[in-house]
């Protein structure tokens, strides 16, 4: 039999039919996507680098055996048993105080950013974010339906800084329904006062503010969590997820804690029984093995502190990161770099950034691949530093 193929005008044709009923916010807007290339060196999406500990995986897989004759039935539509689990690994995380009912859980923290916007934003609302940072939070709130504000940067302090007075003044400008915060923040790796968070939640007390902390367990040392701001202000929504310092993205577990009020708004948008049974099971296994699962935290940071001292003795000076990955900068053609280090079997991030790029702290053996491959760039690769660019930050 022979496979028919449709001509190339046909095929325009059924493409402008899907994009004329395609809604109007969404025509023009680009997908999330990083690149996943078959590479030696793979530090391009944040994930942790360390496989999960067999003993580890061995638990996961007896949890799973067990559950697998009841899967016949619906999930734990409340997750309950998760929740108490991730209240307490908060608790002794945060040395916060946390309750079940403060929890709330999806699949990554992508889900449950989603439903906080479901809940809290949508058309006719506003979102503010303040950009460079994460990027699914105007996506999300884009495809939810929200004026997505692109807030700005820039202290005396640092390019990609935030001060309480400069957040406040947009705040108050634009008067969102939601703000987006994040600490450590990505791309840039900083991490945030909690003076910013409370003198957005003082301003704004009718305004959600959502605190991304997805990168918390890698912060130096003294680095505070909006968790500690929770008991004071029921408008906050503090985010986390199991994708990063418990190596566990592909399990994709996000979690949010906040006042039990929020967490029953949520309630009302989310789909019946979104935690699948077997989500929930390698969640709450990797809880009970977190200290083989997070043995590996400090071994990531030895890296990214390596990344921050030789790429500023290479000339290519990094933002101070709080996070697993480390924003550099110093490139005169920021795609040429990409470029060059990917056909050296390194593949990192282009944030869209002019002349910085962004890299995950991996592996030791992979933390050399990529400063050897740095080093053995040719000098044109180096911002000229006669240029009026602002290379380093504080």
């Amino acid at each position: 039999m022979t496979e028919m193929t449709e001509a190339p005008d046909m095929t325009e044709a059924r493409t402008q039919i899907v994009r004329a009923l395609l809604r109007e916010d969404l025509r023009g807007q680009t997908a999330y996507g990083a690149p996943q290339l078959d590479v030696p060196v793979r530090l391009n999406t944040n994930e942790n680098s360390y496989a999960v500990p067999a003993e580890v995986v061995a638990a996961m897989t007896t949890a799973l055996a067990e559950a697998a004759v009841d899967l016949n039935r619906y999930p734990d539509r409340e997750f309950t048993a998760l929740r108490e689990d991730l209240a307490g690994w908060l608790t002794a995380q945060t040395g916060v105080e946390l309750q079940a009912d403060q929890v709330w859980a999806g699949n990554g923290s992508n889900e449950v950013l989603q439903h906080v916007v479901q809940a809290f934003a949508g058309p006719g609302r506003i979102a503010l974010g303040f950009t460079p940072a994460y990027s699914m939070h105007p996506i999300i709130s884009r495809t939810m339906g929200t004026r997505w504000i692109d807030g700005v940067r820039g202290a005396a302090t640092g390019v990609f800084d935030l001060t309480a007075d400069t957040v406040v003044a947009q705040v108050r400008e634009h008067e969102p329904h939601v703000v987006f915060l994040c600490s450590p923040n990505n791309p840039t790796g900083t991490a945030l006062g909690l003076d910013v968070v409370q003198a957005v939640l003082e301003a704004a007390p009718t305004t959600v503010v959502v605190v991304d902390e997805a990168y918390a367990e890698f912060a130096r040392p003294g680095t505070p969590s909006a968790v500690e701001l929770l008991a004071a202000y029921p408008t906050l929504v503090v985010t986390r997820t199991m994708s990063k310092a418990f190596a566990l993205a592909g399990g994709r577990l996000g979690y949010l804690v906040a006042d039990p009020a929020v967490i029953d708004a949520l309630r009302l948008v989310r789909m019946p029984y979104h935690l699948s049974t077997q989500t929930q099971v390698i969640a709450r296994a990797a809880l009970a093995q977190r200290t083989a699962l997070l043995a590996e935290v400090d071994a990531i940071k030895e890296q990214r502190d390596r990344i921050v001292r030789e790429l500023t003795a290479m000339g290519y000076p990094p933002v101070p990161s709080d996070a697993n990955f480390v924003l550099f900068g110093g490139l005169a053609d920021a795609a040429a770099t990409w470029q060059d280090l990917l056909a050296h079997g390194v593949l990192i991030r282009d944030v869209g950034i002019p002349h910085y790029l962004r890299v995950t702290a991996g592996t030791p053996s992979e933390t050399t691949a990529f400063l050897d491959a740095m080093a053995g760039l040719e000098a044109t690769h180096r911002l000229d530093p006669a240029s009026n660019h602002l290379q380093g930050v504080s």
